[in-house]
């Protein structure tokens, strides 16, 4: 029997992976797929925004939502049981995506796929790595070498790599391919540098293709046969020598409310509780007084974007949650007074 291949889809916050999954089912070209997706955070938001898009490629069933923490730390209790349920159908999918959290380790999910009950009937067909092009040509991922000189000869024996720069070397190390997304938001020069700093950073062999807003030709993306659970040896991680890995150096919380009456306080203090806190992701659905549609907020950084994507259902409760991601330390308290009495629907200046 065939193995059925499997995509990994990796990277950091806010690269754009449900875009891509988006892109890739709206033009599935007849594949039955399955998607398992993985949220770090209480509320999902990712598999609202991916059901719908081709019931045909891959209707609701086969969406299945993991958010009992990282996949990577889980394997065992929620990844290998939600995989033998999708092989164990009678019609079982062509071909299965598997979006990770943008704070989880690609590695441990590929050696998953190592396992007795998964070995024989699953393969790891490619690790496919976001990489959001502009955030990166910002430095949000580089360390500063005059600071890190300056902190050197302060503390020889401090560790100058932090959580994130390890993630992100992680995730470019573990992939057969890098899409380097959201193009559209620098300009070439600056675009040929990052990819320079991203080739340095991969595997001999592994191609990078550019995309805005993850356009990616489904053609390119899977069919891959990395192979990817046979080579593990050819993936380091900064995790090899001690393999517990948790996140507390990350922590997210949801705030939740009613209906806002309008977008554009929101956004302003969106804006200003980012720079302020550091805030390293901001995602979920507002429900905007007097608009049918679901308003979705998805920031990475200082950027931004806003869009309303589908009408509310009728059995639907017209609720606001915005998942707030970012490194262990965010006042909650603070960034919780400034937003639910905006998204309880109280006056708060000029909106939209």
């Amino acid at each position: 029997m065939s193995k059925v291949p499997t995509t990994v889809i990796t990277g950091f916050l806010g690269a754009g992976k449900t875009t891509l999954i988006r892109h890739l089912l709206q033009n599935a070209r007849g594949r039955r797929l399955a998607l398992v997706i993985n949220e770090f955070g209480d509320v999902g938001v990712d598999g609202e925004l991916v059901k719908g898009c081709n019931d045909a490629a891959c209707p609701e069933e086969d969406i299945v939502e993991l958010a009992n923490g990282c996949i990577c730390c889980t394997v065992a209790d929620d990844f290998l049981p939600t995989m033998q349920k999708l092989l164990d159908r009678p019609n079982p999918p062509e071909h299965i995506i598997i979006e990770t959290s943008g704070l989880a380790l690609p590695k441990p999910l590929v050696k998953a796929f190592q396992w007795p009950d998964i070995r024989t009937r699953a393969t790891v067909d490619g690790v496919v790595a976001l990489i959001d092009a502009d955030a990166v040509a910002a430095g949000r991922f580089a360390t500063d070498e005059a600071a890190l000189a300056a902190a050197r000869a302060a503390d020889p024996s401090l560790d100058h790599e932090s959580p994130l720069e390890e993630l992100f070397e992680d995730q470019l190390a573990c992939a057969d391919m890098v899409v380097l997304n959201k193009t559209d938001l620098v300009d070439a020069e600056v675009l040929a540098a990052v990819q320079d700093q991203i080739a340095g950073e991969t595997r001999p062999g592994v191609k990078i293709v550019r995309a805005d807003h993850g356009a990616v030709d489904i053609g390119a993306l899977l069919g891959i046969t990395a192979a990817a659970e046979d080579d593990l040896d050819t993936r380091p991680s900064h995790h090899d020598v001690d393999p517990d890995h948790d996140h507390d150096d990350f922590e997210s919380f949801v705030v939740k409310g009613g209906e806002p009456t309008g977008s554009n306080a929101l956004l302003a203090a969106l804006a200003a509780l980012i720079a302020e806190h550091d805030i390293l992701r901001v995602k979920g659905m507002v429900a905007v007084e007097g608009r049918p549609a679901r308003l979705v907020i998805q920031a990475v950084g200082p950027r931004i974007q806003h869009y309303f994507d589908r009408a509310w259902k009728p059995d639907e409760i017209r609720l606001s949650q915005l998942v707030v991601i970012g490194q262990k330390g965010l006042d909650r308290a603070a960034i919780s007074a400034a937003l639910a009495p905006i998204l309880a629907g109280q006056p708060a200046g000029a909106q939209a």
